[in-house]
């Protein structure tokens, strides 16, 4: 499938990638949506909060299940901002905060990560046995997105219930990313995730001493460190580049069989070149890769006081009710 041409043409001042990035994240507040959290015990023992928003009669057979991105949850403003727009489209929303993002220190030393695709798979599987929805679509921004990505292109058997999906502002190549994040014009980004990240680790330090020490948490100075002394070794995997090689879901995108749009801006500042996946659009017809000029991490403002890719969302999955 060919790449879209994308029609998102912001005002002059969004143009600018870092202004289309941070403007969403300290300035947007969503209002008016209610969310009432549910708690999924997991089979392993541990736990995952799923926040419901719902169309004003509840009763719509369609449902949409968001997943945020690195250090989000289900009330971060572009989470809301998307589950409004959603359950004003008629479409019931189960936000799902990853583990150890709901606001409560998770139960095993373990927490999430760009590739815990058996958790989505448990959760879904949760809701499809729960409750009567006959559509299901799925929405997974940043991280969320390549955790979406590689879920659906796994040698899994999908439910037949999972018509399409949209990943926005995918770092579809891990490393690729992280390379990007760590140029200097990304500098206060970069910052902002390892103090964030660290505060975690420290937190979870307290209750596994003998598994983390206070010393090498110090000592990490970049999102590769972190990776290397707890993501990589917590989930199974030999180090950070093991993590990011066998988790990026750029390997996984030829095999996807449900209708899934990848929307990233080109002058997404977190992305690099390999994360943009034109060679595996145009090869499987499932794929539609939009790669808008403007639009920055997540961004993607229109000059209404609107954003691009919540239209854009609900109009995919509008195609495949």
């Amino acid at each position: 499938m060919p790449v879209v041409v994308s029609k998102y043409i912001p005002s002059y001042l969004f143009k600018n990638s870092h202004l289309s990035t941070i403007y969403p994240n300290l300035l947007r507040k969503v209002r008016y949506i209610a969310q009432k959290r549910e708690r999924l015990e997991l089979d392993d023992g541990d736990f995952i909060d799923i926040d419901w928003s719902y169309t004003a009669d509840k009763n719509s057979k369609n449902l949409a299940i968001l997943i945020h991105g690195l250090e989000g949850n289900a009330q971060r403003q572009y989470m809301l901002g998307l589950a409004k727009k959603l359950n004003n489209s008629q479409w019931n929303v189960a936000a799902i905060n990853l583990r150890n993002c709901s606001g409560e220190v998770n139960r095993y030393y373990q927490s999430y990560n760009a590739g815990v695709s058996d958790d989505l798979h448990e959760v879904i599987h949760h809701i499809i046995n729960t409750y009567s929805y006959s559509i299901i679509t799925l929405c997974g921004f940043s991280l969320g997105g390549n955790i979406m990505l590689k879920y659906l292109g796994e040698e899994r058997v999908l439910p037949k219930k999972i018509r399409a999906a949209v990943g926005i502002s995918v770092p579809c190549d891990l490393y690729d990313s992280l390379t990007a994040i760590n140029k200097p014009h990304n500098y206060i980004y970069q910052k902002r995730f390892i103090r964030t990240l660290k505060r975690k680790l420290y937190e979870r330090q307290e209750l596994f001493p003998d598994q983390l020490k206070i010393e090498d948490i110090k000592a990490c100075n970049s999102l590769i460190d972190i990776d290397n002394i707890y993501t990589s070794k917590a989930h199974g995997y030999i180090d950070a580049m093991d993590y990011y090689m066998k988790c990026s879901c750029l390997q996984f995108l030829p095999n996807i069989k449900v209708p899934t749009l990848v929307l990233n801006a080109k002058n997404d500042s977190f992305l690099g070149a390999n994360c943009y996946p034109i060679k595996e659009a145009k090869e499987n017809p499932n794929s539609f890769l939009e790669t808008p000029k403007y639009g920055g991490h997540v961004g993607f403002y229109l000059p209404s006081g609107t954003y691009y890719h919540e239209y854009r969302v609900a109009q995919f999955f509008k195609k495949y009710e």
